[in-house]
This record gives structure tokens, C-alpha cells and sequence, in this order.
């Protein structure tokens, strides 16, 4: 270092654990990059496979095409369906075409499926918490006939909600299941109040939210206390990073941002900052985090820090169409 070099800033870096790619991403993009392998480009996917511009490019330029809706599929070409689940009609629709599709939707989105499927076959009308127009909202509302599923997306809708009448004429009977990516203190405000309208409204089978939500969400609480700024690697159209934006700022960090990628921050945010946390969305890859830690140590004398945390195992297989 000459006298001229400026002396850098020191500034604490902490990094969330688990962050980044959860089991059924990792899946997901497995199927879509086996599938060019095996069956040669291109392929075809039904919507982003996950909600990640990077991860998207990446396989556009490996001779993944995305698109809005089968129509726009020839019958020659395998599809993949994306992780976030898909309404019953589109393999349907893909069969009745004699197409090759591979079904990338996350096993977590599948069992609420199927507690969706085991409700409504038990007589019950069923309340999903969620967003509109989120894909994983339109594939699990898609499982079952127009009506059977009432979409509750704040506490509003729950003090609103009517419960319909039955075949008979009677109280139909209600259950409730939610959107994957949420974040746990919002669906728990939602059920706190559905549950004092209607008090008989029964537990999900299983916990909805998955593991990596709230994994994710929990590392985050755990990062924003003592961070002056956290920053979240993730496409703004993600669910599941955006919630972490919101966690962080909930659970105390001075400020949390929402980023794509090192180039998309504003280094006016670092101002006064002396501790900031990083984390990622589960579709976001650990070359952006590790990217924008570079980022950071190109202006700032970092002293890393690895917050312990949940440490992941959890694996899913693969469809035998890729393995046989």
C-alpha cells in the first residue's frame, strides 16, 4: 500500500445459514438441465422454473425455452413443468397430446396438493392462504372443481370470508392449507383470525410452510438483530426472498433491501453501516452471494462472520425418466 491508497472502511460482513438454493430448487433445475442432456435442446419449460432471473438465463442459454402455456409447445419437444405446481388440466392437456413432460413441481407444493385433494374428498371447503396470481396459488387452486378453494390473502379477507352452504343446505364444513413461501407471522396473523370466526377449523395434516422458508426465515430473525443493513440475494418476483426482506426489517435490522445481484446496490445504502447481514432467496445461487462478497471487499476491509444455523440434508429424487 502507497500513500496514495485509500484505507478502506473496516465493515462486518455476516453471512446467513442455510441461505440460497433449498432441495426442491435444486431439483427443479436438475430436471431442466438432465433433460437437455438426455433428450438434446430444446426443451421446453411451462413458466421460470424458479422464480430467479440468473438461474433462468443460464438455461436459456443451455437451449431451455420458457413459455407462458402449452399451446406454445410443439408435441415433439419434452416439457418441463415448473416447481411452483401446475393445475391438473396442463399434464392433462400434455397427455391428451401425447407429449413427454416432467413435472419439476417441489414435493412440499405436491403434499399441499394432496391435503387440498383429501380435503375436498372429506366434504370440507378449503381456505388457501396466499397471493393471486402466484403460480403455486393457481397450480393448488387448480387441483380441484371452480369454487372448492376460497383464496385469503390478509387479515382482512379473514374477517370478510363466508363460510358456503352445503349440498344440503347446511354449514359446509372448512379446512385451511397455505402457499408454501410465506412468511410464518403473516399466515399466523391470517389463522389467528380465521380461527376465532371459526373455531372448529382444523390443523393442516402437516405444516404447510416448507423447511427452507422457514429455515430461511429463522437465520434471518437471528441475522437482523445487530445488523445495521441486510441485504437479500433474489429476484423481486420471488415470494420467498421478498418475505425475507420483510422478516428482517420486522425482527430489527436498521434497513433490508431486496437485491438481483451485486450490481443492483446502491452503495449509498452502506452509509453508517458498520454490520451487514447477507442472505439469499431459495432460488437464488451461491455464485451471486459469492459475488456480492466480493463486491463488498472491493470497498470495505470485511471481517467475515458465518452465523451458525440450520444446517440442510434434505434430498429429492429425481423423475425415473432422468435416471433410467
Amino acid at each position: 500500500m502507497n500513500a496514495h491508497t485509500p484505507i478502506k472502511r473496516p465493515l462486518a460482513v455476516r453471512l446467513a445459514t442455510p441461505r440460497g438454493f433449498c432441495a426442491g430448487v435444486d431439483r427443479a433445475i436438475q430436471i431442466v438441465e438432465r433433460a437437455i442432456e438426455k433428450f438434446g435442446a430444446p426443451i421446453y419449460v411451462r413458466h421460470e422454473i424458479v422464480h430467479n432471473k440468473h438461474v433462468v438465463d443460464r438455461l436459456k442459454a443451455m437451449g431451455a425455452v420458457f413459455v407462458k402455456d402449452l399451446d406454445e409447445c410443439p408435441d415433439d419437444r419434452p416439457v418441463v413443468f415448473s416447481a411452483h405446481g401446475v393445475p391438473k388440466s396442463v399434464p392433462a392437456t400434455a397427455q391428451a397430446r401425447e407429449m413427454l413432460f416432467l413435472d419439476a413441481t417441489c414435493p412440499l407444493v405436491s403434499k399441499v396438493h394432496v391435503e387440498a385433494e383429501r380435503h375436498h374428498a372429506a366434504g370440507r371447503h378449503i381456505l388457501l392462504i396466499g397471493h393471486a396470481g402466484h403460480p403455486e396459488v393457481v397450480g393448488t387452486m387448480g387441483q380441484l372443481p371452480d369454487g372448492a378453494i376460497t383464496l385469503i390473502e390478509t387479515v382482512e379477507d379473514a374477517l370478510r370470508v363466508q363460510r358456503p352452504l352445503s349440498e344440503d343446505g347446511g354449514d359446509q364444513p372448512l379446512a385451511y392449507a397455505t402457499q408454501t413461501t410465506l412468511s410464518m407471522d403473516d399466515t399466523a396473523e391470517i389463522l389467528k383470525a380465521l380461527k376465532a370466526r371459526f373455531p372448529e377449523l382444523p390443523d393442516p395434516h402437516k405444516e404447510d410452510i416448507c423447511y427452507a422458508t422457514t429455515n430461511r426465515q429463522e437465520a434471518v430473525k437471528v441475522l437482523a438483530n445487530g445488523c445495521d443493513l441486510v441485504l437479500v440475494v433474489g429476484s423481486p418476483n420471488s415470494s420467498n426472498s421478498v418475505r425475507l426482506v420483510e422478516v428482517a426489517l420486522k425482527a430489527g435490522a436498521g434497513d433490508a433491501r431486496l437485491i438481483d445481484d451485486a450490481s443492483h446496490v446502491d452503495w449509498a445504502w452502506f452509509e453508517g453501516v458498520n454490520t451487514v447481514g447477507v442472505t439469499a432467496g431459495a432460488s437464488a445461487p451461491e455464485p451471486l452471494i459469492q459475488g456480492l462478497i466480493a463486491a463488498i471487499g472491493e470497498r470495505f476491509e470485511t471481517t467475515m462472520i458465518n452465523d451458525p444455523g440450520e444446517r440442510e440434508t434434505v434430498t429429492f429424487k429425481l423423475p425415473r425418466a432422468l435416471t433410467a
